[in-house]
């Protein structure tokens, strides 16, 4: 029996009727290429293997990492040197299993074989379900593609440039007693990096992410105006988290971008009502 997932659809007439297994086949050769680029992703990181784990992934561990030079002169310019002066990480960093730094670096693969890949994996999601899209949604979401790859390379670049550094020097310095001496071992100190430059990437989609649901009417303007005091608390929990120092300053660079994003929500759910109050009052 045919199942027509993309019977709506305004961009492929042969995909029209479609039956489920004509579907998972269609499904597998998005995701077999999606895998492909993956893997082109991760040969160039074994090809620049050097420079990827000394200057980018290490980089924060360095006292010449631009971020430290970058706050070190806004702080001086506002008397504010104590908060926004870092150093870079005097921690020997080390290896505790005859794997670790083999498996740590498999991962590291990966993971950035996904972020070099991501606007083309994200593109052939989109090339799946654009059939099923009428001519109408298509032209609302022309540029999505550009837009969602900017937003998550926007905030990758802020998760690595500004969170990152907060939370290593925090825990890089924090010590119980002076005698207890810091020492990482190399899959923690990635498992720690790691999650907060992608985690800050997809929370850069969240403008995006609310265009969606007040699509489909879930959200509106006047809701996210009303949370307005709750999504403060919520970022500014989540800011606390990601930079546990004590300072205010660390906290406030996190949660500004964060607020500002929930603003930009705010103005285009605002934009989505809007349309759907005029189409409305064409069918009446």
């Amino acid at each position: 029996m045919a199942l027509s997932f993309f019977k709506r659809g305004g961009g492929n007439d042969e995909r029209a009727e479609m039956s489920f297994i004509d579907h998972l086949e269609v499904l597998r050769g998005h995701l077999f290429r999606s895998v492909l680029a993956i893997t082109i992703g991760a040969i160039l990181i074994v090809v620049y293997r050097d420079f990827v784990v000394k200057r980018i992934l290490l980089g924060p561990t360095h006292s010449d990492f631009p971020t430290y030079g970058v706050l070190c002169r806004i702080g001086r310019y506002l008397n504010l040197e104590k908060a926004l002066c870092m150093k870079g990480l005097s921690i020997q960093m080390q290896s505790t299993g005859v794997a670790n730094q083999f498996s740590t670096f498999i991962s590291v693969m990966l993971i950035g074989g996904i972020i070099l890949a991501f606007p083309y994996i994200f593109w052939e999601f989109w090339r799946f379900i654009r059939p099923a899209l009428t001519k109408k949604e298509l032209k609302n979401t022309r540029g999505v593609i550009f837009w969602v790859s900017v937003l998550f390379f926007i905030g990758v670049a802020f998760g690595y440039f500004v969170i990152a550094p907060y939370t290593l020097n925090f825990f890089g310095n924090f010590q119980l007693d002076e005698n207890i001496e810091n020492r990482w071992t190399i899959a923690s100190y990635f498992d720690t990096l790691i999650p907060l430059v992608l985690g800050s990437g997809l929370a850069f989609q969240l403008p995006l992410l609310m265009i969606l649901l007040a699509k489909i009417g879930i959200v509106s303007a006047s809701y996210l105006r009303r949370m307005w005091k709750y999504a403060v608390v919520i970022i500014m929990i989540v800011a606390g988290v990601i930079t546990p120092g004590p300072d205010v300053i660390s906290q406030m660079t996190v949660a500004i971008p964060l607020l500002l994003l929930y603003g930009v929500s705010i103005l285009l759910t605002r934009r989505i009502d809007k349309q759907k109050a005029e189409e409305e009052k064409e069918w009446s």
